[in-house]
């Protein structure tokens, strides 16, 4: 048994590698090949330090014990590929939507909805696009998908959905609510009950009523830039995302303005903070830090935001392959992952097409280790830290 109290999980979805190493000495503990995790989909924390994923080339929905003798407890075939992935806030229901692949236009319209517990699986089919998915709790589960063009939020009951016939029928929502056309991000409140979508108006909230869901107040951006994802704080139930604004143009990127962007859910209060120019896309919860990398051609960074809304700058060595001016920050580039866990003050970022990780400490920005795998970490790859009772599972929505 591996007696660690802390692991992290670096994917290489193109190689098709998983790590599993210690923190912070960066010991390897395992390792699976022939596993493609879907990027896009993420790690989804469940209760007892496990986690969920899937592998987009198998079409299996993988639950991974890294603390374990073996890292893979459990294989569910899934439809794929995996858009996005979440659970209900106890672990035991999870639901897997499709998107794009490989392709340039939406084409699936296959979900997955999977009882843990059971080990049944259903596969229905609801609606063409690349819908966010949250599983509902508080009695019988409710699935919601995040429909846009045209934009909805669709409510299923989960026990439908798991019922329903071989042969991947079409299902229809038992309550459709409005939503605009270009919604992006997509959280959950366990406690609350809330469920919120990101849009470019701001961020809608609603909240269960039964069956069904009922529309709250509009939270605004307070800003003319907008989120593109949302991410549940467990840490004191906030809402975190990056706003990103300037030229939609990609090849502009360098000019794009970024800042933190943090809703306290038990104040209404939220707090900007700006992160300086270029690419910044996910984030990370540490205990005390949050955690964001900032890719620029005039030098990458790892910014950590504290509690007091201090910022602290730590200069990244730049990738081989790395975004140019001239150029868009998505294709035939490498980019940076980042990860950390509410349980612990490590942080780690990725270095994108040399198999680096870098582990730092977010109390002092100090670089702890520099772990280096053997596989080059196409695009940045994905990584998670975590802890077995770090809280983290109290965000049911995969990142």
């Amino acid at each position: 048994m591996n007696a660690t109290s802390s692991a992290l999980l670096v994917s290489d979805h193109v190689d098709g590698s998983v790590y599993v190493l210690t923190v912070p000495d960066g010991t390897v503990t395992g390792r699976l090949t022939g596993r493609h995790l879907s990027e896009h989909a993420g790690f989804l924390a469940l209760p007892g330090g496990r986690v969920a994923c899937v592998d987009d080339r198998r079409g299996e929905l993988l639950v991974l014990d890294p603390f374990g003798d073996e890292i893979v407890e459990l294989a569910v075939p899934v439809a794929v590929p995996a858009e996005h992935l979440a659970c209900d806030p106890t672990g035991r229901r999870l639901a897997v939507t499709t998107g794009l692949g490989e392709n340039t236009e939406p084409w699936s319209d296959l979900m997955t909805v999977v009882d843990l517990a059971t080990g049944e699986a259903a596969r229905v089919r609801t609606r063409v696009g690349e819908p966010g998915v949250t599983v509902l709790g508080d009695g019988d589960p409710l699935v919601t998908l995040r429909h846009r063009e045209p934009g909805a939020l669709a409510i299923h009951r989960f026990a439908d959905l798991l019922a329903a016939p071989p042969g991947c029928p079409v299902v229809t929502p038992h309550a459709l609510l409005p939503l605009p056309d270009d919604g992006h991000g997509d959280a959950q409140d366990p406690e609350s009950g809330q469920v919120f979508a990101a849009t470019s108006e701001g961020v809608h909230s609603f909240r269960r009523k039964e069956d069904t869901l009922v529309a709250e107040s509009l939270i605004p951006w307070e800003s003319p830039a907008r989120g593109w994802y949302l991410r549940l704080d467990t840490r004191q139930r906030a809402l975190w995302t990056t706003l990103r604004g300037g030229a939609p143009d990609a090849l502009r990127w360098p000019d794009w303005t970024n800042q933190a962007w943090r809703h306290d859910l038990e104040t209404g209060h939220t707090l900007l903070t700006e992160l300086g120019p270029g690419l910044v896309f996910r984030l990370a919860l540490a205990r005390n830090h949050t955690a964001f990398t900032r890719i620029h051609p005039d030098g990458d960074e790892l910014v950590l935001l504290d509690a007091d809304d201090t910022l602290r700058r730590v200069p990244l060595p730049a990738m081989d392959k790395a975004p140019r001016r001239g150029g868009t920050p998505w294709e035939g580039v490498e980019r940076r992952a980042v990860a950390a866990t509410p349980g612990s003050g490590w942080v780690a970022v990725t270095r994108g097409g040399h198999g680096e990780v870098h582990l730092v400490d977010a109390e002092t920005g100090h670089e702890a280790t520099r772990l280096r795998l053997s596989t080059p970490l196409h695009h940045g790859g994905h990584v998670m830290l975590l802890s077995r009772n770090d809280g983290a599972d109290g965000d049911p929505v995969g990142r």
